[in-house]
């Protein structure tokens, strides 16, 4: 065969491998499949019924079908963590066809442990007490029985502690009869009028349970709009759960009991442009890196002279880093990646922190206005950025994070590359549950998460996993940072890279324990899947 034509051959068999590697990325993945054998029927007939009550009680005799990509999706209490199965290995497969790998946190964690069971139980008791501090009676399911006389609110009524409101809503709707009553009863507080009606008659004023009649339904509902609530036990957050009734009809609502939200407010002044110096402060954290820390600062200035930079350092030996607008804060030695972000964010007195490692480099496209214009015009609480490397491959780190509840042994954890969706106005950004080392957020949500101190040496997913629910989270990639090379002969490094690389990147079995732990004890979880 001639060489053009093993060529041209050559040129095929590659197209042909890009198309199909292409098809199988982009191609729409489906639900996993529900086995519906009759082994397994029954099972799932029992979980609907837990979900729909209707199916369980007087309805035996009417047959339903199982919508199979519907009920696929139904939380079933029953996660858990598979890997891929090894597969043909091809050069780029694992870019192509990302293979899911699994990790068994439970075993890896109590198998080194001395008391697993003890732990075991500790942990349950600990979950116990969350839920327990956690629970929120406004979560509960409460359904407004269709044709009921009844008439009330099933959301949106709130008192703060102590105090006293008016309920609104009340009211009976029923055909006339010699005598109408109704009655409420709660349990964190007492019922009063604030005005009575002529002909009707009130018992139990003042009390957990009231009850209001009248021969004129009229005037019953005209005293319903009258009735108040006091709470009576102090908490910061909860919520009683009211019973109204009359005669064959009963009704559940909830009154919710709280301090009404302090708002965090920044007076930056009246701009037609966003005044970066005023919204945003830049934290970093620099160990044994001096002169990377010395070019980002530099590079920072050149584009945002006046913003105010925050340094954490825990260098054994530190040295001067100052500067107009620089504050530089020593730590312990080697305290660690994340007491370094927890440090450097608690200064930070700006509307929105950015968070920058110190061998980053700002360039012209490294818009911090692009970023806080994203912040300020949706509900985003962080938007992260990209980076490029020397090499020119620009990367955003874009993840998404579920959990799936597993009972007693704990939960799944599964990571996956990619986002949510595109937001509305922002083409190039998206809705995602992690991003890459550099973003900005809004300084007090990032403050409540926090950053776990444990994690001294490697650290990043575990923030997101912390902020999962809490954080509404954003990823752009035409915000870019550089970051400078890593790339260096062994016989040309200094003693400080050498130093640093072994702080940096040895990762001991007491690492491993560590990260362990804060996935089993921490997050309560069994196991995790990832890419």
């Amino acid at each position: 065969m001639r060489p053009t034509c093993r060529r041209f051959l050559g040129l095929i068999l590659v197209n042909v491998f890009l198309l199909f590697a292409l098809f199988h990325v982009w191609s729409p993945k489906s639900c996993f499949k529900v086995d519906i054998r009759p082994k397994e029927l029954s099972s799932l007939h029992s979980r609907l019924k837990g979900k729909i009550p209707s199916i369980a009680n007087g309805y035996h005799d009417i047959p339903y079908h199982i919508k199979e990509d519907v009920a696929c999706l139904l939380a079933q209490n029953s996660c858990v963590c598979l890997a891929d199965k090894e597969t043909l290995r091809l050069p780029f497969s694992d870019l192509l066809w990302p293979r899911v790998w699994a990790h068994n946190i439970s075993m890896a964690f109590l198998g080194s442990h001395p008391d697993p069971e003890g732990v075991k139980q500790s942990r349950a008791q600990e979950y116990h007490s969350f839920q327990r501090r956690s629970y929120d009676p406004t979560d509960v399911l409460v359904v407004a029985e269709a044709q009921s006389p009844l008439q009330y609110p099933t959301q949106g009524v709130k008192v703060r502690p102590l105090k006293t409101i008016i309920i609104p809503g009340l009211g009976l709707k029923e055909e006339s009869r010699l005598n109408h009553t109704v009655y409420l009863t709660a349990k964190l507080g007492t019922f009063d009028v604030a005005a009575t009606v002529d002909g009707v008659s009130l018992e139990g004023v003042g009390t957990k349970h009231m009850a209001l009649s009248s021969p004129l339904l009229s005037a019953l509902n005209m005293q319903l709009q009258f009735v108040t609530y006091t709470n009576t036990v102090f908490h910061p957050k909860t919520a009683d759960t009211i019973q109204f009734g009359t005669q064959g009809h009963q009704a559940v609502f909830t009154i919710k009991v709280g301090h009404g939200t302090v708002p965090t407010l920044y007076n930056f002044g009246k701009q037609k442009e966003y005044n970066i110096s005023a919204l945003v402060t830049i934290a970093t954290k620099t160990f044994l890196r001096y002169d990377k820390l010395k070019d980002l600062i530099d590079s920072i200035r050149q584009f945002y002279p006046t913003v105010t930079i925050v340094i954490a350092d825990d260098n054994e030996n530190p040295q001067p880093v100052t500067g107009p607008h620089i504050e530089h804060y020593i730590m312990p030695f080697g305290k660690g990646w994340f007491a370094g972000r927890n440090l450097a964010i608690s200064q930070v007195t700006t509307k929105y922190v950015l968070w920058a490692d110190d061998d980053f480099i700002f360039t012209a496209n490294t818009k911090l206005e692009r970023m806080v214009d994203i912040l300020e015009k949706t509900t985003l609480d962080m938007v992260g950025g990209a980076v490029r490397e020397v090499t020119g491959y620009t990367a955003t780190y874009r993840h998404t994070i579920t959990i799936d509840e597993g009972g007693e042994e704990g939960d799944c954890l599964h990571i996956r590359n990619g986002y949510h969706h595109v937001i509305e106005g922002f083409p190039n950004c998206v809705v995602a549950d992690a991003v890459i080392n550099f973003f900005m957020g809004r300084t007090d949500k990032i403050k409540q998460v926090g950053f776990d101190p444990r994690l001294a040496r490697r650290g990043h997913l575990e923030f997101f996993i912390d902020a999962l629910g809490f954080l509404h989270i954003g990823s752009c990639s035409d915000i870019i940072v550089n970051h400078a090379s890593k790339i260096k002969i062994p016989w040309t490094k200094t003693d400080l890279q050498k130093a640093y690389d072994k702080f940096r990147y040895t990762y001991s079995g007491s690492d491993k324990k560590l990260h362990n732990e804060i996935f089993y004890f921490k997050n309560r979880f069994k196991c995790m899947t990832s890419h």
